[in-house]
C-alpha cells in the first residue's frame, strides 16, 4: 500500500492542486454560460433543477472539478511515460519565448475583432458589449488552465503514447514526429470541441463560422502543444491564459 501511494504521490498532489482552480473556473463558466443561453434552454434547465440558477453554477463547478481531478491525475502519469513532464517551475528563456508566443497568439485571436466581426453579423453582435467579469474568469481559468490539462497534458499525451506503442514500439522513447502528430491531432480535436458552443451561440454552423472556429482554436492549439512539448505544461497554461488576456484587453480598448 505504501509503495502504491509513493508511486502515485506526485500525480495525486498535482491533481489536488488543480481542485481550487477547477472549482472557481467551473463556477464562472457556469455564470457566463447561463448568460449566453436562450430563454427556451433556460426554461428547460429550470424545469429540471428549479428556479435557483446557483444549482446550475454548482453543477458546472463540480463537473469541472471532476474533469480536472481525473485528467490531471492520469495526464501527469501519461506525460511522465512519454517524457514530457518537466519540473513545475519557470525558467527565464522558456518564459520569454512563451510570452512572445502568447502575444502573437493573442493577436491571432484578434482576427475576430479585425476580420470576422466585419464579415459575420453573428460575430459582430458579440462585440456590441464589453466582456463581463465572468467571461474574463472563465476564459483565463477554464480556458487557460483546465483546457490545457484536458487537451494537452491528458489528450495529447495519450495520443502520443498510443502512437508510440502502435507505430514505434521498438523505440526507447516516442519519436519527435509522433509527439508532433499528437499535437496536430489534439489541436484539431480542440478546435472541433468548440463547434457545439459555436452552434449554441450562433444558432447555425455556416462554412465561415466553421472556418473561424478551426482557424482561431486550431492555430492556438498548435502553439500551446508546441510549448508543452518543448518546455512543459506550465508554459502552455501561461500562453493559453495570456492569449485570452491579450485578446480581451484589445477588445476593451478598441471597441
Amino acid at each position: 500500500m505504501t509503495k502504491l501511494l509513493n508511486r502515485f504521490k506526485k500525480p495525486l498532489q498535482f491533481a489536488l492542486a488543480l481542485a481550487p482552480i477547477a472549482i472557481v473556473a467551473g463556477y464562472f463558466t457556469g455564470v457566463y454560460s447561463w448568460a449566453e443561453l436562450t430563454e427556451d434552454v433556460k426554461d428547460q434547465i429550470q424545469a429540471q433543477i428549479g428556479d435557483d440558477r446557483n444549482l446550475f453554477y454548482l453543477s458546472t463547478a463540480l463537473q469541472t472539478l471532476m474533469y480536472a481531478l481525473v485528467t490531471g491525475f492520469f495526464g501527469y502519469i501519461l506525460s511522465e511515460k512519454i517524457g514530457l513532464m518537466r519540473p513545475l517551475r519557470l525558467e527565464k528563456r522558456p518564459l520569454l519565448v512563451t510570452l512572445g508566443l502568447t502575444l502573437l497568439t493573442g493577436l491571432v485571436l484578434c482576427a475576430d475583432l479585425f476580420y470576422y466581426r466585419n464579415h459575420i453579423p453573428q460575430v459582430a453582435a458579440i462585440y456590441q458589449s464589453k466582456p463581463t467579469f465572468a467571461y474574463w474568469m472563465a476564459s483565463v481559468l477554464y480556458g487557460g488552465v483546465i483546457e490545457e490539462i484536458l487537451l494537452r497534458l491528458f489528450l495529447m499525451s495519450l495520443i502520443a503514447l498510443i502512437g508510440w506503442k502502435v507505430f514505434c514500439r521498438r523505440e526507447a522513447a516516442p519519436p519527435t514526429g509522433v509527439i508532433i502528430a499528437a499535437n496536430v491531432i489534439a489541436a484539431v480535436l480542440f478546435a472541433a470541441s468548440h463547434l457545439p458552443s459555436t452552434l449554441q451561440m450562433f444558432g447555425e454552423l455556416t462554412p465561415m463560422l466553421v472556418l473561424r472556429c478551426f482557424l482561431l482554436n486550431g492555430v492556438a492549439g498548435l502553439v500551446f502543444g508546441a510549448l508543452y512539448r518543448r518546455y512543459g505544461i506550465q508554459y502552455a497554461v501561461i500562453a493559453h491564459a495570456g492569449a485570452h488576456i491579450v485578446w480581451k484587453i484589445l477588445w476593451v480598448i478598441l471597441l
